[in-house]
């Protein structure tokens, strides 16, 4: 089979869900209306609350949930087969990740720009609201460890990638400086910034940059002092005006990939490469069963409790109009869920236009597969082999898929640091703690307590130790948001079935992995990973039963 048909399933669907779901939802279950005034508008204060152009807020939603997890994770699941990963990513998309998204968004805006782990005291009770609100920190500083592990692995092995990684941030700067301040045209200033990156890309494929002399000067490795200046970097970019660095840089870097998965789909389109893997693969060696598995090793592409965080986080406190939530939250997963699907294409069939063995040798085993570094490779080989059916040479094609990688993994990186210091800000604000509503000083807590992990084992892989996890305990996060915006359209009168049936299968498949993990981990005797596996389950199963509790004292 070629690659085109799952080019052309994906965008039918999408078209579908965005017109046709999305446009129900909008109109009949959240009643969106522009009289209504959003937080950005009624809070506007110029730091985080802040109007936005509705294209500028997609970039920023889009780019803060598109990191590392759309592109690691369906590649390492394509040992379950092509066909489960695609059916997860579009329809998984399409029913249950942008509704949470969009879900979420409209929640936050509903309840003056709040986190949902704040929103949630609201309808259950205090304690239920802590509870959240520390699930989430926990989740955040594991991203933030993670993310900047990874980036820093990235920027040490390509070299190339480094001058435009770190050039979209003047880039940035300026754009949001030109636009806010200084009122230039819009649509020019977008492509002189675009092309000025593009440009930053063609000659750092020419010139890369190791830092390891300048490393072994401080008496350090390469990848430390990355991390180092990565944090140093989130620390500043958390707690400055949203317009001036947060809003531009995600929107270009939202055009950018917009542009990349343009070249990604015709280059499939065009060339129509085969795909090579089996379409379903349920006893892959030395690998867990599909189900759950599959659920949690895909999240972001079809369904991540880390996006609630953004949309009610910083998306919330950006929306102009109610009615643009639909346009940022559900459209701007559908396009995160667009490059999950292409990676499906570049390690299927696009590796395999030079790598066949090679990708056969990934995909005979659960250790081979479940490699980050194996899985990125195949998404940067395979993207720059689909590339060439456009005339784009393959070496020029991995540098623009690597600095794509490394800077969506950036911006996730700086809308969780910023998350962060929302929620210790607002937790400062509900308790009256008068340090913690500094954002300074709150950006400070986020990323010390971040580096503390990141230090906790040597070589920056303090966050590598929890890790094994995150993806279930993120899958839980987006059925704790569901059982949030539940809640709330329940107040609202409005029916809530579309809510009710992902929330359950959601909690079944993560109540089933957690578990499932926890006997995994006590087997191998990793007693440290086992407890955590069982307290975050216990906290959540806590959370629903506060959950259900109330409902039942509120209908009595």
């Amino acid at each position: 089979m070629g690659s085109i048909f799952l080019v052309v399933f994906g965008i039918l669907m999408y078209l579908l869900g965005y017109f046709v779901y999305a446009k129900y939802l909008a109109e009949k279950i959240f009643k969106l209306d522009d009289n209504n005034k959003t937080p950005a508008v009624e809070y506007r204060d110029g730091v985080d609350y802040v109007p936005t152009n509705k294209y500028i807020l997609l970039g920023h939603h889009f780019t803060s949930i598109a990191g590392a997890g759309p592109i690691v994770g369906p590649a390492i699941a394509l040992i379950w087969g092509w066909l489960p990963a695609l059916l997860w990513v579009v329809l998984g998309a399409v029913f249950m990740g942008a509704v949470h998204d969009f879900g979420a968004l409209v929640t936050s805006i509903r309840n003056k720009g709040q986190s949902i782990g704040t929103i949630i005291g609201y309808f259950v009770n205090e304690r239920a609201r802590l509870l959240f609100m520390f699930i989430i920190l926990a989740l955040a500083i594991l991203v933030n460890a993670v993310f900047a592990f990874v980036i820093a692995k990235l920027l040490v092995s390509y070299p190339s990638a480094v001058l435009p990684a770190w050039i979209i941030i003047p880039i940035a700067i300026f754009f949001g400086y030109s636009i806010y301040k200084g009122k230039f045209n819009f649509l020019i200033l977008s492509i002189f910034s675009v092309l000025l990156l593009y440009l930053t890309i063609f000659i750092g494929t020419y010139i890369p940059i190791d830092i390891t002399p300048v490393a072994n000067v401080l008496g350090m490795e390469p990848l430390m002092l990355w991390i180092i200046m990565l944090f140093i970097y989130t620390f500043f970019a958390s707690s400055l005006p949203v317009w001036l660095l947060l809003q531009p840089r995600d929107f270009l870097n939202g055009i950018q990939l917009i542009i990349i998965l343009i070249l990604l789909y015709s280059g499939a389109v065009i060339g129509n490469p085969p795909i090579v893997l089996n379409a379903v693969n349920l006893s892959p060696e030395g690998a867990p069963s599909l189900f759950p598995f599959l659920f949690i090793t895909i999240a972001c592409g079809a369904l991540s409790g880390f996006h609630s965080l953004v949309s009610s986080g910083t998306t919330s406190k950006q929306l102009s109009r109610e009615r643009d939530a639909r346009f940022v939250g559900y459209l701007g997963f559908l396009g995160e869920s667009s490059l999950a699907l292409a990676v499906i294409i570049a390690c299927s069939a696009g590796f395999a236009l030079t790598s066949s063995e090679k990708l056969q040798v990934i995909y005979s085993s659960w250790a081979q597969a479940s490699s980050s570094a194996n899985a990125l490779s195949a998404v940067v080989e395979g993207g720059a082999n689909l590339f060439t059916f456009l005339g784009i040479d393959r070496n020029i094609g991995i540098v623009m898929i690597t600095t794509m990688i490394i800077l969506f993994a950036a911006t996730t990186m700086d809308t969780s640091v910023r998350i962060q210091r929302y929620i210790i800000n607002e937790l400062g604000n509900i308790y009256d703690i008068n340090p913690l509503k500094n954002p300074w000083i709150a950006s400070f807590i986020a990323v010390f307590t971040s580096m503390l992990l990141v230090l906790s084992k040597e070589g920056g892989k303090g966050g590598l130790i929890f890790w094994p996890v995150f993806g279930a305990s993120n899958q839980l996060l987006a059925g704790l948001a569901f059982l949030v915006i539940l809640l709330y359209i329940k107040k609202t009168g409005s029916k809530t079935t579309f809510i009710l049936i992902p929330m359950i299968f959601v909690f079944i498949t993560t109540t089933v992995a957690l578990t499932m993990n926890a006997y995994s981990f006590f087997l191998k005797g990793d007693m440290l990973l086992v407890f955590t596996s069982l307290i975050i389950l216990l906290l959540a199963l806590w959370l629903i039963f506060e959950s259900v509790l109330s409902l039942y004292r509120k209908n009595a």
